[in-house]
């Protein structure tokens, strides 16, 4: 198998026949593929460079029929964009001879040329003169659209609609310029040999994903075809035969690696989707390999990342003190990948992470996931969650940064606290919950030197599910059985491993603690208070249930930060967002502008620092707390501060009590005074107040 870059032009040019397999299916292009087409040849045809713009992959091989001046051959993959492209071609032809245009240039398209180049073999007659032969119907109609004759009675509607499409595109478009762009179009060109390729095979291969490619090998195709052969090589041997070999096998995972690598060098907002991959990794990589310094340091940059991420996702190339860490996060959740390559970074490249500091953001990130799990807490937006994370690390202080992040997430997205963490333990049921065996494996080997392989284990209810309790277990619960049965049921002191589930079964307590292998046998941790009672009622479950819910508190662990550092960090986001901003552009009337103007001199007079920031209709002023809020009305400005109206230092006729109306207009900010100022006097009036409120906001 041979592949390289070459123009669609070159390849489709010649006395040449593809001809489409009768396993392939039909054409199948909708317009907005068709726009997009269109849309890349004028943007290819409109850069000064003669750089191409790359299609995909066109796959063939000899058909065996070819004769000296004649070559056909099979398309097993391609289909789609050769089709398209001349049904471009087919329009414009038609378009030029209808219009009677005529070029300025020796090299714009006519009616000859088109029909020579890229439609027909004109030296040809019959079967051989057309350059694309289409299966079944799809055929007919394109026939008669390249030869200019009646359309079949059940014409390819794909095939009318996008010709359609593109005559009407042509109405108004510059048709040199596009014939320039067609000509700029590249396509991984692979020849297969027909001794040595397995046709079907390699067709399989490419679209049993229902893409083309793989989003590996578009990517590989995209980095490496476009480099001489030597340095092809080169760049494969030493950068990217490796990454391929941290992810062979693993296709999801290469995907999930390239997307979490572009977001975090370009902060993205959001998640890619699986099919946009490579289109947005194409759509950044020069970008990229500007920032990097060229080619080899950005394949090298890959690289290192994609150790990092293959180390958390695949679990392969990690120290022994880190191995368990990711180990357990992953099995949680696998959306932290993007922070973990974050905080490898750190500590590998920066070196300001220590390995136990490492393990400990690990931890955190382990606690953070099961608390909201037992907890009940959303988990729809994770990514973007440990995307944000990753992207607030400093360098420098990395653990305090990620905790300090980790602390100020929005309320939907907290931290649980150890009370709601205990209760929920406590009372809810654990046995219907994703993470329940993990937490029961967790509790059972946690700071264990000689740990449990619970591979084997199921979850155990020592009180049976069976509703049909026997009659030794109704004794036992007492009047109330069925209450207590219901309520007890599911909850985690209820719930065990062991490898004798089958053999349990109903048994009443006493035969579960006795039968060989039973409770009393058991050398299982979670089963040593089980075996140590008479009885087992809602008393002794809830005993236990207590007990491993404190137990719970110190294997996934809360955490605390400085206030300081959290409110520095506040302090900073404010700053930088208020550099971005621009106070000019909030719109205000004349006289609330002239008014604005007189009172922003004074606010700035009261300290350097105190930032001010551009709101979507008001200014707001910080320091670095929020003491301020400008409310721009038609005629005067509106002062909202967070002051209790009967605590004001100083008396003023125009400070009124806020919390007499429901809302002001525009208002971001709440405050409990407000002042309406309408003249230069009535801000030298407002200025006392304004200091109070900046003076309780500083502190």
């Amino acid at each position: 198998m041979q592949a390289i870059d070459r123009p669609f032009t070159k390849i489709i040019n010649g006395t040449t026949q593809f001809v489409i397999p009768v396993f392939q299916r039909d054409y199948s292009w909708t317009e907005a593929q068709c726009a997009q087409l269109w849309k890349d040849t004028h943007v290819v045809a409109s850069g000064e460079s003669d750089q191409g713009h790359f299609l995909g992959s066109v796959v063939y091989i000899p058909t065996g029929d070819s004769s000296a001046g004649f070559t056909r051959w099979l398309l097993i993959d391609g289909q789609q964009r050769v089709t398209t492209l001349t049904l471009l071609l087919i329009a414009l032809r038609d378009h030029i001879s209808e219009a009677e245009w005529q070029g300025d240039d020796d090299d714009d398209p006519t009616v000859k040329r088109i029909e020579a180049y890229f439609l027909k073999n004109v030296q040809e007659d019959g079967d051989r003169e057309a350059k694309l032969v289409l299966r079944r119907h799809d055929h007919a109609t394109l026939s008669a659209l390249l030869n200019a004759t009646e359309l079949p009675n059940n014409a390819s509607e794909r095939i009318m609609d996008n010709y359609d499409y593109f005559r009407e595109q042509l109405t108004d478009a510059n048709l040199s310029q596009l014939y320039r762009g067609i000509g700029r179009l590249v396509v991984v060109d692979v020849t297969l040999d027909r001794q040595k390729d397995d046709p079907q095979l390699i067709f399989e291969s490419l679209n049993s994903t229902g893409m083309d490619l793989s989003q590996s090998d578009l990517i590989r195709n995209f980095i490496l075809m476009r480099l001489p052969e030597a340095e092809q090589t080169l760049m494969y041997d030493e950068y990217w035969s490796k990454i391929e070999t941290l992810f062979r096998g693993s296709g999801k995972k290469f995907d999930d690696f390239v997307r979490d690598y572009i977001a975090l060098k370009f902060k993205a907002s959001k998640q890619s989707k699986a099919n946009e991959i490579y289109y947005n990794f194409r759509r950044t990589f020069h970008e990229l390999e500007a920032q990097l310094g060229g080619l080899q340091e950005t394949l090298a940059d890959m690289l290192r990342y994609a150790r990092y991420h293959a180390a958390f996702s695949l679990g392969v190339g990690t120290s022994k003190v880190l191995t368990e860490a990711l180990s357990n996060v992953r099995s949680l959740v696998d959306v932290p990948a993007i922070l973990v390559m974050k905080l490898f970074d750190v500590h590998e490249r920066v070196g300001s992470l220590s390995e136990d500091h490492f393990r400990q953001a690990l931890e955190l990130v382990e606690s953070y996931v099961i608390r909201r799990a037992i907890c009940g807490e959303q988990t729809r937006g994770y990514w973007q969650i440990f995307a944000n994370l990753a992207y607030k690390i400093d360098d420098e202080s990395p653990l305090d940064s990620f905790m300090v992040g980790l602390a100020r997430q929005q309320e939907s997205y907290r931290f649980p606290s150890d009370v709601e963490f205990k209760r929920e333990l406590f009372e809810r049921d654990i046995y219907g919950l994703r993470v329940c065996r993990f937490l029961l494996e967790r509790l059972e080997n946690q700071d264990s030197r000689e740990p449990t392989d619970t591979s084997e284990y199921s979850i155990e209810h020592i009180m049976p599910q069976n509703e049909k309790l026997p009659n030794g277990w109704k004794s036992m619960l007492g009047v109330d059985a069925k209450k207590v049965h219901a309520e007890w049921l599911h909850r985690l002191g209820n719930l065990s491993l062991t490898a004798y589930n089958s053999t349990y079964k109903d048994r009443s307590f006493n035969d579960k603690k006795t039968i060989a292998g039973g409770f009393s046998e058991s050398s299982v941790r979670l089963n040593k208070f089980v075996r140590d009672q008479p009885q087992w009622t809602s008393v002794e479950m809830s005993k236990r249930g207590n007990i491993l819910a404190s137990q719970a508190l110190k294997v996934w662990k809360d955490f605390s930060v400085d206030q300081s550092l959290i409110d520095a960090v506040a302090e900073q986001e404010k700053r930088d967002l208020a550099s971005r901003r621009d106070v000019t552009k909030v719109n205000m009337s004349i006289k609330a502008g002239a008014l604005f103007k007189e009172l922003r001199k004074r606010i700035n007079d009261l300290n350097e620092d105190v930032i001010e920031l551009a709101e979507s209709k008001s200014i707001s002023y910080h320091g670095p707390s929020f003491f301020l809020e400008v409310l721009p009305r038609k005629h005067q400005i509106t002062l909202l501060l967070p002051l209790d109206y009967n605590e004001i230092d100083c008396s003023s006729e125009i400070a009124e009590d806020a919390t007499q109306w429901k809302f002001f207009f525009h208002a971001k900010y709440e405050g409990g005074v407000a002042l309406r100022i309408n003249s230069v006097e009535d801000i030298e009036s407002s200025m006392p107040i304004i200091r109070q409120a900046y003076s309780v906001g500083s502190n």
